[in-house]
């Protein structure tokens, strides 16, 4: 993890690679959860039994299910000790899901500080999210990220 004194160290990073989270395992139980708060209950997701004779030879975790990770990788890259009275998701720039998470794969994310701007609101800070799987070349994903930060 990395620990910035207050947004100015933070700013002096822009461009830096922030460093890697812990891997974490993607199980069908997560998968599942997900597809009821969401109502995606396609069969790539949940039938384990037709997905293993599917194109993936398992179930796959939802590319929103990968993308909403970001939320808790995010915390565990990146620390301010003087910290703004809140960080508010402010969006992507751009998502591209590259390859499939199948159940029981471990993921990580890699992140660049990509951009930090102020604006009248506050510090709007970009991070490029790379998440990788655990044996495989391509990620499964990479998302521009915003997060606006109020002081």
């Amino acid at each position: 993890m990395r620990v910035f004194a207050d947004i100015n160290e933070v700013a002096a990073a822009k461009g830096e690679h922030l460093g890697h989270t812990e891997w974490i395992e993607i199980d069908q139980d997560r998968i599942n959860l997900f597809a009821d708060a969401t109502g995606d209950h396609q069969w790539i997701h949940i039938d384990a039994e037709r997905a293993a004779a599917g194109p993936f030879g398992a179930t796959i975790a939802h590319g929103y299910l990968s993308l909403s990770m970001l939320a808790y990788f995010a915390p565990r890259i990146v620390s301010v000790t003087k910290k703004p009275s809140m960080s508010i998701n402010y969006g992507l720039n751009r998502v591209r899901f590259l390859q499939p998470v199948t159940v029981g794969s471990r993921i990580r994310d890699g992140v660049v500080l990509s951009d930090v701007q102020e604006n009248s609101k506050g510090v709007l800070v970009t991070m490029t999210h790379t998440v990788e799987i655990e044996g495989k070349e391509r990620p499964a994903l990479v998302a521009e990220a915003l997060g606006l930060w109020v002081p």
